[in-house]
């Protein structure tokens, strides 16, 4: 098993809300700075947003107001939390460290339809 193990992605209408979830490997989960990720058909891998060891959060322009990262640091997950989801938003999303990216994880298919 990878660092990370995406899920909670699915198929979901315009305006609908998915919570992803992001199981990280490490014992220093608590101290790391994780973010969410996503790659849409044809399209680079783009930063949606970070979660700071001490629980501050940096969003993307277009995420800000509509998702939500998170973590529980007893479980070493990071959720995101997507409100107000847009056919824009169908991509693959994954988790990694952005200080020190590692490999990638298989990633969870988010797609909104119209």
């Amino acid at each position: 098993q990878g660092q990370f193990v995406e899920s909670g992605g699915g198929v979901v209408q315009a305006g609908g809300s998915l919570r992803l979830s992001c199981a990280v490997s490490g014992s220093t989960f608590d101290i790391e700075v994780i973010g969410w990720y996503r790659q849409a058909p044809g399209k680079q891998r783009e930063l949606v947003a970070t979660i700071m060891e001490n629980g501050n959060t940096n969003y993307a322009d277009s995420m800000k107001g509509r998702f939500t990262i998170s973590r529980d640091n007893a479980k070493n997950t990071v959720y995101l939390q997507m409100n107000s989801l847009s056919p824009e938003d169908t991509a693959v999303y994954y988790c990694n460290r952005p200080f020190q990216l590692q490999d990638w994880g298989q990633g969870t298919q988010v797609t909104v339809s119209s």
